[in-house]
């Protein structure tokens, strides 16, 4: 089926933008619906680029190739191999190998990705078109990376009766499955729900924690999850770490995650504990530290309060910068990808600002060299870290 896109859609596509909203079609809604490749094309029926309609997050529909190209098997293996090729440093890397093998529209195919953990890989679909040509774009992938031995999936898309999560291929993984990054050990679970333990994306940043950026600090980690920063904090010489997480299974996860690097937990507490409530707990019995992790999710919500980072990561870091001592350091980090970069870092400078403090920009990062984005689509780079010393 052609699929008639309107002008200024065409000009952006031809340019390369992969991504399709509703208001770029000139279409029938049945169009839609349809779980089959088609070409786009200009009002006037020239051939722009080969793709699929499938409804997401972020659109209806990815362009995946500009040339007329029939999309088979072959094609998506030699697309497997193009982006492995990319990430040939991790392939040879014996300090990581824990990485985005395959990073979606920035790898050219719009709707999947690929993460790499050890011999193992987990796909994650997102859209119910895209997981229609599952067994030819798994067939490639097995093709393209025959050093993967068992492969599982994450269907972040509603369908009645899809798992979230489940094996699909080969060997099933040990839990938990040991991988390494930048040297230090973390566990992981492949077929535990949506996350796995670790988010690869934040890998730069633990780096740098490990590489000694956090050597001699006290370190408050918040909304810490597994306990992944602190771990690389402390495995980079930290005095002392806190994790405060409100999920019960942060406490265990978060031991494990020291355990098996061989560090006490004398100097890194746990904390199972809403934030929120430890923030103010905090500055009742005046606790500080040289370091604070902002990781929030994007959005939030307990018993007293909403939070959303788009509306309210300034309020927060208002609210922690009393804990950071002098020439300490904040670290500020989000992944919403709606949120501007400019904007994300105004909010943060306004929440020091508001308390009285004056700052300096140390540091900023943004998606690690495995997760490609493509030079179109400047919203793929959707991660954002700014690191700040205030004095």
């Amino acid at each position: 089926m052609k699929i008639k896109l309107k002008k200024q859609a065409s000009k952006k596509m031809m340019a390369g933008y992969p991504l399709v909203i509703e208001g770029d079609l000139v279409k029938s809604q049945d169009q839609l619906k349809t779980k089959e490749w088609h070409e786009f094309v200009t009002d006037t029926g020239q051939f722009i680029g080969t793709g699929y309609i499938g409804k997401q997050n972020k659109g209806i529909g990815w362009m995946v190739a500009q040339e007329e190209t029939k999309m088979d098997a072959e094609f998506f293996t030699r697309l497997f191999l193009k982006a492995g090729e990319k990430r040939e440093g991790f392939e040879h890397n014996e300090l990581t190998n824990a990485y985005r093998l395959f990073n979606g529209e920035g790898d050219g195919l719009g709707g999947m990705t690929v993460d790499r953990y050890g011999e193992y890989a987990v796909v994650s679909w997102y859209n119910e078109t895209i997981y229609t040509f599952k067994p030819m774009l798994i067939e490639s992938l097995m093709a393209a990376f025959p050093m993967i031995k068992g492969i599982y999936e994450k269907n972040r898309f509603e369908q009645v009766g899809l798992p979230e999560t489940q094996h699909i291929a080969g060997l099933e993984a040990p839990e938990p499955l040991m991988v390494k990054e930048n040297g230090v050990t973390y566990a992981t679970y492949l077929n535990e729900g949506m996350m796995t333990g670790i988010f690869l994306d934040q890998k730069n940043v633990r780096r740098r924690l490990a590489d000694g950026l956090a050597s001699g600090l006290d370190i408050l980690n918040t909304f810490s999850y597994t306990g992944a920063f602190s771990v690389a904090a402390a495995m980079g010489g930290a005095a002392s770490t806190v994790s405060v997480d409100l999920a019960k299974r942060s406490l265990e996860k978060t031991k494990e995650m020291f355990e098996v690097n061989q560090l006490s937990l004398d100097n890194n507490r746990i904390v199972v504990m809403d934030i929120f409530d430890y923030i103010r707990y905090a500055n009742r019995k005046s606790l500080t530290y040289d370091m604070v992790i902002l990781d929030p999710p994007g959005f939030a919500r307990n018993k007293k309060r909403t939070f959303s980072v788009v509306k309210n990561y300034g309020e927060l870091v208002a609210e922690v910068t009393p804990l950071i001592r002098p020439d300490g350091y904040l670290i500020a980090s989000t992944n919403v990808a709606n949120l501007p970069y400019d904007k994300f870092k105004e909010m943060v400078e306004e929440g020091i600002h508001s308390e009285g403090r004056r700052f300096k920009k140390v540091e900023e990062h943004r998606l690690p060299s495995d997760f490609v984005t493509a030079s179109t689509f400047k919203e793929g780079n959707y991660l954002k870290v700014l690191i700040y010393q205030i004095f």
